[in-house]
């Protein structure tokens, strides 16, 4: 078997729109097409054994065992691999549920779809599920552990920590988007203007000065105690000299510590010698220059969170540690503890096994004990010098029982520090009773506290403390997300795209918007290029000056990883003609019309999808949809929109030579066609069909008529403000346009247009595309045939899978269908196409230049014009 192309999903799209993380594997399943799982002996006892948990898997006969019968019965190997990607991933602690298989429409080969944890586990799951299935077939041995563990380290590489993870989760819960801006913990909430960032458990709000405050102990120290908060006796330390001082002052037993740590690393508590103090301090150097000697606080060790200047939870927290029983050495002891099912590898279960490192290694030594030492029964034996959930160690919530006034002082330090998301660590006997009462001290403030051990404590009520992180950074009535209007369609994407954009920016919106040309934030170009796929659009809804959002969303876009969006609050479908057939396993029209469909399903129930009525494949896309609809029509009797506006819909269409939207069975004439540039005259009749769904969206996005009617009157078909759609060059002799027509649909409308344009003759530079069926290539050469009287095949500069012959070949074939007598020219690159057309044209023609690059062709255009204009100034 043999894998042909692995993608990963991150978004609404063609297989699932509520299920956006998906791996889609193209499978070619070779000679095993003809060999399906019950005519291989041994199989399926084989898989049974390998994977007795599969068990759980239902499948189609919806019952436990469920797929184990589809196998029994015989199934073919592309599925047996979802399954078995789907449980490897689940056994390392990734549960995945969701595939499913297709066939495409070439014999043997598959497309295997199953959803993900993170994506490079996913993308590793596709790769083993194949050599596991290979190794049942064939009856080799194969070792499953390795790629459970491998599984388990990419899932750990990978994913968010517990901490940022909860946040993102209660985000998602409140149907807050979120986009990962790093490999890390840099994660975004929201879009664009009303977008914050968390990383780890540090915010948008969150005070330089109050972390640079924090991660200072000896400032952190200064600050509480000019304030009568409780902290331990202490002084910072450069060299032995100072060390020595701070023992004649403070006395053992000691603690060091970097006087910028975090999370543990360099402390060692307990130091009750010169010797003892030494080693840790010389610890405490490998962080920091200076180190802080304090006095050893006896008591338990305790956590409270503090958001928003508000008490959330508290956990005391307890070492790593194990307990003799007088049997079992030390190392057996660790396994033992280490075998409770809540532990686990990393943060994938409540708690983390315990590893033998140099602090544990340390602490034996210290204690002049090995890994082979047997503790006497009842010794308690702490294994690490701090109490951090992620080294092993355990956690209890105490929430409920910290007394008033220890709340009260965690509050008043946060303020004090100026952190809104503070973690006070205290050393006391317990937190029932005033920490100034009971011998308690404030051990640190922490910027970027773990929510861990409140979220899943050992022992105790979990505490929900991402909430009051969504509530601070979103308080009620407040809104994350900025408007998005998504357009798609075969033709009229991008013109559609720019009036839309255009009108918002009319009246006062910022804003950000994809096109085929690039990607725009208020009227700035920022990246140049095919820009209609999901990175683009995230970098859109990235921008934090942007308040709307105007996305183009092309069919390559979506099957390569889905939408860049979750939701949308309009969808606009142009139309549906057959582009792009034959590639990415799309080979019919209706297959097309599914993937474009991504779109307008994706609308909240609230929004709408603006759909063609002329087209009944979009037309018939409201089937599927749960959202409002929209209709428009070039003709206001269309049955469709009749039917709709009956039953008090909305609705857009050309009446009389106006602009009119319907609500119910009232008309609102917005313009006459004759006013709007872009229709020129009201002979472009595309370009009306592309002002009706912009009309529809600016109405329900409650656009006044006058504001709508301005917009439409400034937008003008120009290089400037639609490159490659339509741009007219008005030379002395003759008249130009460069249009981006690439396909039959688009021909088809240019030729309408021609239909109703005066020329003595009407020349055509068109081209094929290589990645195109031979039947859509024909089809496009026997428009132009129709259309032109003199045509110039000239070549793009990316073929795209066939040679330059293979496709001007197809084109004049297509030409010769419908005129044997064409006159046609071939010229190879695009440049010598435009000045040989130009070159030529005789007085009073119309020439059209479908062009692939088009900078390059406007800028030729432009030059060739101003040298006839200087000629003319020098005569």
């Amino acid at each position: 078997m043999k894998i042909l192309d692995i993608k990963t999903m991150n978004g609404p799209n063609y297989w699932s729109i509520r299920r956006h993380k998906l791996v889609v594997m193209r499978l070619d399943l070779e000679e095993m097409e003809e060999r399906p799982s019950n005519t291989i002996d041994g199989f399926n006892d084989r898989l049974k054994a390998m994977f007795p948990s599969m068990f759980e898997h239902r499948c189609s006969p919806g019952v436990p065992g469920g797929f184990f019968q589809r196998v029994d019965e015989g199934t073919w190997m592309g599925h047996i691999i979802e399954h078995i990607a789907l449980e490897i991933q689940s056994l390392a602690g990734m549960n995945c549920g969701f595939g499913r298989t297709r066939q495409t429409s070439s014999p043997g080969i598959y497309n295997v779809v199953f959803d993900y944890f993170e994506a490079k586990a996913g993308i590793y799951a596709a790769k083993a599920a194949v050599l596991i299935c290979e190794a049942l077939i064939k009856g080799e041995p194969y070792n499953l552990e390795d790629d459970i563990q491998r599984l388990r380290e990419l899932r750990e590489s990978e994913r968010l920590g517990p901490s940022t993870g909860s946040i993102v989760e209660e985000a998602i819960k409140r149907n807050i988007p979120y986009i990962r801006l790093n490999k890390r913990s840099l994660v975004q909430l929201g879009y664009g203007i009303n977008q914050t960032r968390i990383q780890a458990t540090v915010t948008s709000c969150t005070s330089s000065i109050a972390v640079e405050i924090a991660c200072d102990k000896e400032d952190t120290k200064l600050l509480l105690e000019s304030a009568q908060i409780p902290v331990p006796k202490g002084r910072i330390c450069v060299d032995e000299e100072e060390l020595q001082l701070a023992v004649s002052r403070i006395g053992y037993p000691l603690v060091t510590k970097p006087i910028n740590g975090n999370h543990g690393k360099g402390a060692t508590t307990n130091l009750n010698n010169w010797e003892e103090l030494k080693t840790g301090y010389e610890a405490a150097k490998q962080y920091s220059r200076s180190v802080i000697v304090e006095k050893y606080i006896t008591g338990h060790d305790h956590r409270i969170l503090v958001i928003n200047y508000k008490f959330v939870a508290a956990a005391k927290r307890t070492p790593a540690c194990v307990t003799g029983d007088g049997k079992h050495n030390i190392q057996e002891l660790i396994d033992i503890v280490n075998s409770d099912p809540r532990r686990g590898y990393g943060h994938e279960k409540v708690l983390t096994a315990i590893k033998v490192d140099r602090f544990t290694e340390q602490i034996l030594e210290d204690k002049g004990y090995t890994l082979e030492t047997i503790l006497v029964k009842g010794e308690e034996l702490l294994l690490k010098p701090t109490a951090n959930i992620s080294t092993g160690g355990t956690a209890t919530d105490v929430t409920d029982l910290v007394h008033p006034s220890n709340i009260f002082m965690c509050e008043r330090i946060a303020r004090i520090i100026g952190l809104d998301i503070c973690g006070v660590d205290i050393m006391a006997p317990d937190l029932s009773t005033p920490v100034s009462e009971n011998g308690g001290a404030v051990l640190e403030v922490n910027a970027a506290p773990g929510f861990r051990m409140h979220l899943e404590p050992t022992e105790g009520l979990a505490r929900n403390v991402a909430e009051p992180v969504i509530d601070m950074l979103y308080p009620h009535g407040t809104t994350a997300r900025i408007p998005i209007i998504a357009v798609t369609g075969t033709n009229g994407k991008t013109t559609t795209t720019r009036l839309m954009a255009h009108m918002c920016k009319q009246v006062g919106f910022k804003v950000g918007y994809t096109t085929t040309d690039g990607v725009y934030i208020q009227n700035e170009m920022m990246m140049k290029g095919d820009c209609t796929g999901p990175i683009s659009a995230e970098f859109v809804l990235k921008d934090p000056t942007v308040d709307m959002a105007v996305l183009e969303c092309a069919r390559g876009g979506i099957l390569r990883a889905g939408l860049g969006f979750h939701n949308c609050d309009i969808g606009i479908v142009t139309n549906i003609a057959g582009d792009h057939l034959g590639l990415q396993g799309i080979d019919t029209i209706e297959q097309l019309a599914k993937v474009k469909a991504v779109v307008v399903e994706s609308v909240f129930p609230e929004g709408y999808a603006i759909l063609n009525a002329d087209d009944e494949l979009v037309y018939n896309m409201r089937d599927n949809l749960s959202c409002k609809i929209a209709l428009f029509s070039l003709d206001e009797n269309n049955p469709h929109i009749v039917k709709h506006c009956k039953r008090g819909g909305i609705a857009a269409v050309y009446e009389n030579g106006f602009l009119t939207i319907m609500k119910g069975t009232w008309k609102i004439r917005v313009d006459k066609v004759t006013n709007i540039p872009m229709t020129f005259g009201g002979r472009a009749e595309f370009n009306i069909a592309n002002c009706l769904p912009v009309i529809l969206a600016t109405f329900i996005r409650n656009f006044k008529i006058e504001d709508i009617k301005a917009g439409l009157q400034t937008f003008i078909p120009s290089p400037a403000q639609t490159p490659g759609r339509m741009n007219m060059f008005n030379f002395k002799n003759f008249t130009v346009m460069v249009d981006y027509a690439h396909n039959a649909a688009g021909m088809i409308a240019i030729g309408k247009f021609l239909s109703k344009t005066e020329a003595s003759k009407k020349t055509g530079v068109i081209a094929g595309v290589g990645d195109r069926r031979d039947e859509d290539t024909i089809a496009l050469g026997e428009e132009a045939a129709r259309i032109f009287d003199e045509i110039v095949i000239r070549q793009d500069k990316n073929l795209r899978g066939k040679t330059e012959d293979e496709i001007i070949d197809l084109m004049v074939t297509g030409i010769k269908n419908v005129d044997p007598d064409k006159k046609i020219t071939v010229l190879h690159l695009e440049k010598e196409a435009i000045n040989f057309a130009i070159t030529n044209a005789e007085q009073g023609s119309f020439v059209v230049i479908c062009s692939d690059v088009v900078p390059d062709a406007l800028e030729q255009i432009m030059d060739l014009k101003a040298k006839e204009e200087l000629k003319a100034l020098s005569l």
